[in-house]
Parts: C-alpha cells; structure tokens; sequence
C-alpha cells in the first residue's frame, strides 16, 4: 500500500513539474508581448520602467514559487530574509536552476548578472532590458554597470561560483563577484541554499524528478563587510583575498547548515 502511495504521488509530482515548465515558459511568452509594451506606454522616467518592471518579475516569481508549493512540487523554509531589504550585492551558493527565481521572489528591488546569450532570446529580451538587469559581456562593463545599480538603489544577485553547484562538491568561487565588491564598495549579503533532494542541478533534467518532494532551505546571513579587503595594496590583491575568505566562508557555514 505505501509503495503504491508512493508511485501516485511521484507521478503527480512529475505531472506538476511538467505543468511548471509549462507555465514558466508561457510566462516568457506572454510577458515580453503584453506586460512590456504596457510598462513602455505609462508615463515615467527610464528608472521608474525599471522599477516597475523589477516589480513585475518579483511578483511574478513569487506567484511561480507560490504555485510549486501549492503543487506539491516543493517546500521550502527562510530564515534571516529580513536582511535582504538593506542589501546591496547578496551572494548565494547555485545548487538548483530555480535559486534565481527564489531569490528574485524576495527582493522587490533585484538587479542580477544574465548571460548575453539570454538578450538574443526574443523571449527573454524584452523583460531583461526592461528590468535594467546586466549583461555579462565583460568583466569591465559588469563592473560599471553593477556599481550604477547600487548607485540606483537596485540589490544586485550574483551566483559567484558562476554556474550551478556540483553535488557533494565544495564550492569554487570565481573572482568576479569579488571584483564588484572591492571596486563598487559594495558590503556582502551572503545566502545559503540547500535542497534536498537534489532537483534541476547541471547533471539532473527537469523530467529527473526524484522520489521524495524536493525541500529548499534558504539563509540570509550576517553582512560581510568590503572595508578590510579595500585597504589592500591594489584591487586585485583584494580581490584575490576576498574570493579565497568567500570560499572558505561558504565551505564552512554549508557544512554547518546540512
């Protein structure tokens, strides 16, 4: 009898799955068509579209997460997000495809690093440059546009290991979150995800749904100050020591919050 409990509910589990995707990429359909060319006709500046249209990207996702649990998808559990309402550059370890979509769920005011292959997606483009979001095309143009959406009061998400987490692997942070932190004087909001089961990582496909309901639990940490690391000689050495304390930093407290 479990056993067949079981089987149902693994099989609704995939249906919900399949009907997610579905929603997410008519979402990407029907944005770009209709809620764009109507953030370009109200009347407002270029920020004011901007924050609009952050607005309903955050709302969006919230709905999207919303719906997952409701589905029975998943679960989750937040702890510390009170913090994010003060951040500036929060930083978060990359096990599953949709760390984006949750983070983005609870920050109003997010700004995050895309690939440039997204802007050439008729689908994605729209929403992207409506939102401002950066294009990662170099570390230099990355750099100025990230210290302009501090300037602008945008939270800017950087996944800094720069794709999706190994499983059972430490984390391997790359230089480039670093670099914004040390050349922009932008403080580290720094966020730990776990999930369990593992869901949606490089080596698993949407379809790969696992037996048990995945579980993401998501904490908001205790600010790292940047002061310290800008008294180095050059910004490259503080750089350099900033990514290797990130990654001892985040080796640690995951190892801590399994």
């Amino acid at each position: 009898m479990n056993c067949l409990l079981a089987r149902i509910n693994h099989g609704w589990r995939w249906i919900a799955t399949a009907f997610s995707f579905f929603v997410f990429g008519l979402g990407g359909i029907l944005l770009p068509l209709f809620a764009v060319p109507v953030l370009y006709v109200i009347p407002g500046t270029e920020r004011q579209r901007e924050r609009r249209a952050q607005g309903v990207i955050h709302h969006s996702f919230r709905f999207y997460i919303g719906m997952m649990k409701f589905l029975g998808v998943l679960s989750y559990e937040l702890e510390g997000v009170d913090k994010l309402c003060k951040a500036q550059l929060i930083l978060a370890n990359h096990p599953s495809l949709i760390d984006v979509i949750f983070l983005i769920s609870l920050v109003p005011n997010a700004n995050c690093v895309v690939k440039g292959g997204l802007v050439r997606n008729p689908f994605t483009r729209g929403p992207i440059k409506t939102a401002g979001y950066i294009i990662n095309e170099s570390s230099e143009s990355v750099i100025s546009a990230a210290s302009e959406a501090f300037a602008k009061a945008d939270a800017l998400i950087i996944f800094p290991e720069g794709t999706r987490t190994t499983p059972q692997q430490p984390v391997s942070l790359k230089r480039g979150a670093a670099n914004v932190a040390i050349r922009a004087a932008a403080d580290i909001t720094p966020v730990l995800i776990e999930c369990v089961p593992t869901t949606l990582s490089k080596e698993n496909r949407w379809y790969h749904v696992p037996s048990k309901k995945v579980h993401f639990r998501i904490k908001v940490c205790k600010e790292i100050p940047v002061a310290p690391y800008l008294a180095e000689k050059a910004p490259s050495v503080g750089a350099r020591k900033l990514t290797a304390d990130l990654t001892e930093y985040f080796n640690k407290e995951l190892v801590l919050y399994e």
